[in-house]
């Protein structure tokens, strides 16, 4: 899958913008195609025109909104002279909803992205929500969501905040989790380094075999667990009250939360 054609700007370049930035030319995107608008004018990669105010041409093919969502009326105010509108306004901004982009800025047809750090390595999840029906601009969305990882549209916008807890901040939950696990270790006496290393080998070849295996990770469990084993009594602890289960409900319910914070916060 090709690039679309036309130039592409990105207004903010921060740790996500960036990350998605540096995979699509490392796919191929040819970096004289893009500028990045931001106030430092710092932190574009090499080859990519960087800027501190709106250029005076014409609007760009494609216009992403990469900053915090905090930052959305500021957003606005540097585009306003903006000279025609882009064919695809892509935003990430969380929590800030197309009602939000279509009052802010005028485009052909927009597009809400989210996507979560592992874009960096071609191995994220990028959530889509439009309420275009152009076939050629879900088809730019779509094409640069693919160099990113997986991607999928969601149909009901109500549920992207949702979406965004799961997908968009779940790596820093599992972040926290390998990061338990590994003090786990330690606390039964294996060296910090080791239980550490020991703890990402065992996260990243898990999630790969789960990630292949025709069953659900809860068949996968429990397979893994010979009755009365030790695998069986540790998942006991986790399964009790389905503790577990609980424990990340009430993590995503709380992310969600915010993300519907940020949204009324930018209406």
């Amino acid at each position: 899958m090709s690039f679309p054609a036309g130039p592409l700007w990105l207004i903010g370049c921060g740790n996500m913008g960036g990350a998605m930035l540096r995979r699509w030319l490392a796919a191929g995107l040819d970096p004289a195609s893009v500028t990045v608008i931001t106030r430092s004018g710092t932190g574009a990669p090499d080859g990519v025109r960087s800027l501190t105010a709106l250029a005076d041409e014409a609007a760009p093919a494609t216009l992403m909104l990469a900053l915090k969502p905090q930052q959305i009326d500021a957003a606005q105010a540097l585009l306003a002279p903006l000279q025609g509108q882009p064919q695809l306004l892509l935003s990430i901004l969380a929590g800030v909803d197309h009602a939000a982009l279509s009052a802010r800025f005028a485009a052909d047809a927009i597009v809400r992205a989210m996507p979560n750090l592992p874009v960096a390595i071609g191995k994220g999840v990028t959530s889509l929500y439009t309420d275009t029906e152009s076939e050629d601009a879900i088809a730019a969305a779509e094409a640069f969501a693919a160099p990113l990882g997986h991607y999928e549209w969601i149909a009901d916008e109500a549920h992207f905040d949702a979406v965004t807890a799961l997908a968009g901040s779940g790596p820093g939950f599992v972040f926290r989790f390998a990061d338990a696990l590994a003090q786990a270790g330690a606390a039964l006496g294996l060296p910090v380094d080791q239980a550490a290393r020991l703890a990402m080998a065992t996260l990243e070849g898990s999630a790969i075999m789960a990630a292949a295996a025709d069953m659900s990770p809860a068949v996968l469990a429990d397979r893994v667990a010979s009755p009365g084993g030790s695998t069986r009594e540790g998942l006991n602890v986790l399964d009790r009250d389905d503790a577990l289960v609980t424990l990340l409900t009430e993590t995503l319910a709380a992310s969600e939360r915010r993300n519907a914070e940020m949204a009324a916060a930018a209406r």
